[in-house]
C-alpha cells in the first residue's frame, strides 16, 4: 500500500510514438498525475481517455504532467492513441502486473470478449488515478475495483486549483496500526 506523503515506486513504461515515460525523471514544477486505464477492450476507457487529453495542456498550465498507461502491449496502445485522437496526452504501455500491484491496484481476469468485441488480456489491472509530487511522494490516488464511476478530470483540475491556492497537503497519511 503507499501512502500519500510517502514516495511512490518507480515506474518506466514505453510510451507510443516512441521514447519511454520514467516517473523519477519527471521534471513537472507540480507534479505528474499518472492514469492507469484497463486497456483498449474497456470502451469506458476511451472516452475517459478522451477527456484527459483534452485537458492535458489545462494540466501543464499548473505545472502538471500527465501520462496514461496499461498494462497492454504496444499494438493495443497505439489503436487506443488512435481511438481517443490522441496529441499532448503521453500513452504508455507494457506496465506489468506486478507493478500494478505495487502500487496497489486491482488486478482482473479475462471474461471473454468485451462489449466492443475485443478480447480482454488474462490479466490486467483496474483503473487508478495518482497525482505524484515533483519529489515522487503521493498526493492523491484514486484506485477502483470496476471500471465505472471514475473521477472526472475536470473536477481534478479544479480541486487541484483549490489545493494549490490554500496549500493544502495530502491526506491519508497515517499508516495501518
Amino acid at each position: 500500500m503507499i501512502l500519500p506523503r510517502k514516495q511512490t515506486p518507480d515506474l518506466t513504461v514505453s510510451l507510443v510514438g516512441g521514447g519511454s515515460f520514467t516517473l523519477s525523471q519527471e521534471q513537472n514544477a507540480r507534479g505528474t498525475l499518472v492514469c492507469v486505464y484497463r486497456g483498449l477492450h474497456c470502451p469506458l476507457c476511451a472516452t475517459y481517455l478522451k477527456e484527459l487529453e483534452r485537458l492535458t495542456p489545462d494540466y501543464a498550465e499548473r505545472g502538471i504532467g500527465t501520462v496514461a498507461l496499461s498494462t497492454d502491449p504496444q499494438d493495443r496502445a497505439e489503436a487506443m492513441a488512435d481511438k481517443i485522437g490522441r496529441n499532448s496526452l503521453r500513452l504508455g504501455y507494457g506496465l506489468s502486473i506486478e507493478e500494478a500491484r505495487d502500487w496497489g491496484l486491482y488486478v482482473s481476469t479475462s471474461r471473454g470478449k468485451s462489449s466492443l468485441g475485443i478480447e480482454e488480456p488474462a490479466l490486467f489491472a483496474e483503473p487508478g488515478i495518482f497525482l505524484v509530487q515533483p519529489n515522487r511522494a503521493l498526493y492523491y490516488v484514486s484506485i477502483q475495483s470496476m471500471p465505472f464511476v471514475r473521477p472526472s478530470f475536470k473536477d481534478l483540475l479544479t480541486a487541484v486549483d483549490g489545493a494549490m491556492a490554500a496549500n493544502y497537503p495530502a491526506r491519508g497519511e497515517v499508516a495501518p496500526a
